[in-house]
């Protein structure tokens, strides 16, 4: 009997990067969204001060229903979910949430269980073999799982976020990432692709 899994309410819409859809992004957050660099490494750049990786939570547990269709997992199929904030100056910068199947972390890709502290980017980017399969993009709002547990650490949240999904292939292994980009990121530094000013001696 053939599944038939519907977005739960408690998820975003995702759609294709290059969607008409996309249109209704503000062009400064897009900027950060369309970029095909590692984002650790370019908020490792936009940071003046000391950049570290905070590990939220990571454990197994079940994907969301959005999630379960693109990783194509099997009934009752397990993940690895690791949920993290990238911050400059212990200020996030950028919440996200890596979902790994248990068919995912076997060979040489059992590492990224083992990651800690460690950025995700720097693994993912150090294999010339790593894939984009898909890149989507969503408004989240805080309805949304998603939304609830990237502003965890803000008194006053803003109305909305906006956020990506990339499905990497990982040494022919899908790995789900989901970044979403909070205002301390996207208000204060210049977009990739920006002109950086000149910085003198």
């Amino acid at each position: 009997m053939t599944r038939v899994l519907c977005r739960s309410v408690n998820e975003p819409l995702w759609v294709d990067l290059h969607s008409s859809q996309a249109s209704i992004v503000p062009s400064q957050v897009y900027a950060w969204l369309r970029d095909p660099a590692s984002l650790t490494r370019r908020v490792t750049q936009a940071c003046k001060g000391s950049f570290r990786v905070a590990v939220k939570f990571q454990g197994w547990a079940g994907a969301l229903n959005s999630e379960t269709r693109l990783l194509q997992l099997g009934l009752r199929e397990a993940c690895l979910v690791r949920e993290v904030e990238l911050l400059c100056d212990d200020q996030p910068q950028v919440f996200a949430r890596t979902l790994m199947p248990v068919s995912s972390l076997r060979g040489p890709a059992r590492q990224l269980s083992r990651l800690r502290n460690k950025p995700l980017g720097k693994v993912l980017f150090a294999n010339p073999h790593t894939r984009r399969k898909e890149v989507q993009i969503a408004r989240i709002q805080p309805q949304h799982r998603l939304f609830r547990s990237a502003v965890s650490h803000l008194e006053q949240p803003p109305e909305e976020l906006w956020g990506r999904r990339t499905l990497f292939l990982y040494v022919g292994k899908p790995i789900l990432v989901n970044e979403i980009f909070l205002p301390t990121l996207v208000e204060s530094s210049p977009p990739p692709g920006a002109a950086s000013p000149t910085v003198c001696c």
